[in-house]
């Protein structure tokens, strides 16, 4: 057994397809297959059903993936942190985070990060929910993240700052008019632009609007977090989203919740950090970041 043929039996599990895979993974079909049958081979019985359309897991396939994928990723994780310890001058850093963050925080931080390391590289691991965020750094991913506190966390966990989540209106809504903060009430009688049920800015928004005595009533829904400012912007209805991710040429009113709404964002790794992730939470402490305000509503 050997790493590629992990890789190639994760490509053919996740595309349902061995055409797919071997487009995916850019090699030719007969040696993808060729590897699969070795796998078996040694495993002892089949791993996929090959079907007229397709294949799918047999009972050991599934049994198999779990610990498949989990090898690859930290076969990857120690290759990162090879190359993160031989310096900081041409290695590569994978950051995982929460796609609200991807969107509002990280770029500066990349910017400042870039011009100080400019031979480095950086990957971008992205999930829509803090919870797979969580899941994802536990399970090998990336070399630091940056989300929300994580719970019941063992590792290192440095807290960064606070985000303020922020109201975005039409300018042709008569609240737009008024130059004052937005007490979640009045929003009650509103349509409104949602997120999908998987994403973690969802639960958010219904838990605060429960908190106010109501359920939104949903227009659109998205499961982009840039699209959502835009979409309300437009007349679609209204949404809270992080005041850092809408862009400064955004034609709608933006307004603060009133008591504010305030989320607090950590930088957090498995173990110790590594030399490229240190250096890069020294980037991201760089960062103009909010204080708490006193009156503030805390979100998760």
């Amino acid at each position: 057994m050997n790493l590629r043929q992990l890789h190639y039996f994760l490509a053919v599990a996740d595309e349902g397809s061995f055409t797919r895979a071997a487009e995916r993974l850019r090699v030719a079909q007969p040696s993808l297959s060729q590897q699969i049958k070795s796998l078996e081979k040694e495993l002892g019985g089949p791993l996929l059903e090959r079907l007229p359309k397709g294949v799918r897991l047999t009972a050991a396939g599934k049994a198999f993936m779990a610990d498949a994928r989990s090898a690859v990723t930290h076969v990857a994780s120690a290759a990162r942190s090879a190359r993160s310890a031989l310096g900081l001058e041409a290695g590569e850093l994978e950051v995982a985070t929460v796609t609200s963050v991807a969107y509002g925080v990280l770029p500066s931080a990349f910017r400042i990060w870039h011009e100080r390391y400019p031979a480095t590289t950086i990957t971008l691991r992205e999930y829509t929910h803090r919870d797979a965020l969580d899941d994802a750094v536990r399970m090998g991913v990336g070399d630091i993240a940056v989300g929300p506190r994580p719970a019941q966390w063992r590792g290192p966990i440095v807290d960064l700052g606070w985000e303020e989540f922020v109201v975005v209106l039409p300018t042709s809504d008569p609240l737009a008019r008024a130059m004052r903060p937005v007490a979640l009430e009045e929003l009650a009688d509103h349509d409104w632009v949602l997120f999908g049920p998987d994403h973690g800015l969802s639960a958010l928004i219904l838990d605060v609007c429960a908190r106010a005595g109501f359920a939104p009533r949903r227009t659109v829904q998205t499961s982009q977090v840039a699209a959502a400012g835009h979409l309300a912007a437009a007349g679609l209805g209204v949404t809270i989203i992080p005041g850092n991710v809408l862009p400064q040429d955004l034609d709608a009113a933006i307004r603060s919740v009133e008591p504010p709404l305030m989320r607090q964002l950590v930088a957090f790794t498995r173990q110790d950090w590594p030399p490229l992730a240190a250096a890069f939470l020294q980037a991201l402490q760089a960062q103009p970041w909010l204080p708490r305000p006193a009156t503030a509503t805390v979100i998760p």
